[in-house]
């Protein structure tokens, strides 16, 4: 029987991402999907900003911008009675507009996933410590108190095999075939809206080309559709929304009906349209009752299943194993307390539920729900979601409190005020390194890092002994030069800031206390699920390197 750390079950974007952020923090993990290779059709499109950051932080971030669009390519979002027809309305969505920049030195990116797929399982490949196996269904999984056993079947041949694990990530899809093993509600509606997604071949660039958008909104007598941007040329996607409501059913969408409501949605009777696939699904607003059980964790869809208008299915889901593999990684070198593996549900699975009724409310502000005449454009919440985007803030036992509020904004949904507040992302600032102007989320690899003030240096000491990286931004090396970093950071100058490996707050301190090292070391021991100070640094020790855990011990 094979053993392993780590199994991940499910090979979409939150599988293959759970891989390669394992495999960087130096564990060992077993990838299966039940599918012979990546995905076929487009399904998501959108990876944010957040997203985008966090396959920076991998250095995956090119190849996936070279896989998909240029930023320029899908600017606005359009909404018109048919493509060739009357515009009703124009926007420039946040996200994709100039302000965006203030708060990440990362864009978003526009890549379908049938186009991403391949680029994250090329990396993942690559990975030291990293096997992926497609073609493979996890049959059973049962669990004691020291490991997982699965039974793996290899759907080419028929061969059963057996693994032993000691964690799984569950990242097989919003019908989980392990989350109803292990009888996990789902919190919600279900079967909200009825939907199609057709692929299909056809030159719109007459209609698209002066006004290069990621979605173009169709509001006809006969159906409420979207034009879905790929290439901009001539590979679209297509979807209609709310069957039922304009009297289709999914089995209506034959290639020939298909092409014809493309003609239809786009006003050009004699547009030369060849359908590629068809697809019917159900749109759900739910989230799972309970993120672990276990050694099981639940991720992206098979922990949470939302309505795709802001798009933010994929991203929450690979954010969620973001936050989840470093934790995983800490336990299994005997770093933490399984106090830590708590927190991923603490912290992902009131933000699911956040994002989940957000998206929902986007489709109900689109008329998705239903035929209501008249309804045409989105809530102006929709695709401006920068606060719901970077503005997160975890509450957890992995968060020590400094006593500070949460900064009060009118719209936490569209609103984001940069801040180091333990439990938010650490926000982006702009450095300087040898003529070299860098941003403060590049200083944020797979391990814990110590940003300190100028005047600090008493930080360093005490962070040494616990094997922490420590960077010291203003007293040299690496300047700020416009003065915003012990700003934007809530310090003074002798404070300092422990930033996660997920790129969160884990700890601030204003100034200097009267002993660093026992404010450190108790923070680690917080963060870390310990009921005691470290006898010995190796206790909590985390020093990362080329993508291998080196222990301190």
């Amino acid at each position: 029987m094979e053993d392993v750390p780590v199994l991940i079950i499910g090979g979409g974007p939150v599988g293959l991402t759970a891989s390669i952020l394992l495999s960087q923090a130096g564990v060992r993990s077993l990838l299966v999907e039940r599918h012979p290779g990546t995905a076929i059709h487009p399904k998501a499109r959108g990876i944010n900003a957040r997203s985008m950051e966090m396959y920076r932080q991998c250095g995956v971030e090119t190849a996936i911008r070279q896989a998909g669009l240029p930023p320029e390519r899908a600017g606005f979002i359009v909404w018109a009675r048919t493509l060739a027809g009357e515009e009703i309305e124009r926007r420039v969505p946040w996200r994709s507009g100039p302000q965006s920049t203030a708060v990440s030195p990362v864009r978003n990116c526009l890549c379908a996933q049938d186009d991403l797929e391949p680029v994250l399982r090329a990396f993942a490949e690559r990975q030291p410590g990293a096997r992926l196996r497609f073609s493979t269904e996890v049959m059973a999984c049962e669990q004691d108190d020291t490991a997982i056993t699965a039974t793996l079947v290899d759907r080419a041949s028929g061969t059963q095999e057996r693994v032993r694990a000691q964690y799984a990530i569950a990242a097989d899809g919003a019908q989980s075939t392990i989350r109803q093993q292990l009888g996990v509600p789902m919190l919600g509606q279900e079967n909200v809206y009825d939907s199609v997604n057709i692929l299909l071949n056809a030159d719109l660039r007459p209609w698209t080309a002066d006004r290069p958008a990621a979605l173009y909104f169709i509001e006809h007598p006969k159906m409420r559709g979207t034009f879905l941007t790929i290439n901009g040329i001539d590979r679209w996607g297509f979807l209609v929304n709310s069957l039922a409501a304009y009297g289709y059913t999914a089995s209506d969408f034959t290639p020939e009906r298909s092409a014809e409501l493309v003609r239809t949605a786009a006003g050009v009777a004699d547009l030369d349209v060849k359908i590629l696939g068809v697809v019917p699904w159900t749109a759900s607003a739910r989230v799972a009752e309970r993120y672990r059980t276990g050694r099981i964790f639940l991720a992206g869809d098979a922990a949470h299943e939302m309505p795709p208008t802001g798009g933010f299915g994929m991203n929450t889901g690979v954010q969620d194993v973001h936050n989840l593999a470093w934790k995983l990684a800490c336990v299994l070198r005997g770093a933490a307390s399984q106090r830590l593996l708590d927190t991923y549900h603490d912290e992902r699975q009131p933000l699911g539920q956040t994002i989940t009724q957000q998206s929902l409310n986007n489709a109900i502000s689109m008329g998705r729900l239903n035929r209501a005449a008249g309804t045409a454009g989105a809530r102006p919440e929709y695709l401006n979601e920068q606060g719901m985007i970077f503005g997160a803030q975890y509450e957890s036992s992995a968060v020590v409190p400094d006593g500070t509020a949460p900064t009060a904004v009118a719209n936490p949904i569209t609103d984001y005020v940069p801040s180091a507040r333990p439990g938010g992302r650490a926000p982006h600032v702009w450095l300087e390194r040898g003529g070299q102007r860098l941003s403060t989320i590049d200083l944020i690899r797979n391990d814990f890092v110590l940003l300190t003030a100028p005047a600090g240096k008493a930080w360093y000491a005490a962070a040494q002994p616990l094997g922490l990286r420590t960077i010291s931004i203003g007293d040299g090396e690496l300047a700020n030069s416009d003065g915003q970093w012990l700003e934007t950071y809530g310090l003074d100058e002798t404070g300092a800031v422990l930033v996660r490996p997920d790129g969160y707050v884990g700890w601030r301190s204003r100034g200097m206390t009267a002993d660093p090292s026992a404010t450190l070391g108790e923070a680690m021991t917080s963060i870390m699920g310990r009921l005691h100070l470290p006898s010995s640094a190796g206790e909590v020790a985390l020093s990362y390197g080329d993508g291998g855990v080196k222990s301190a011990k």
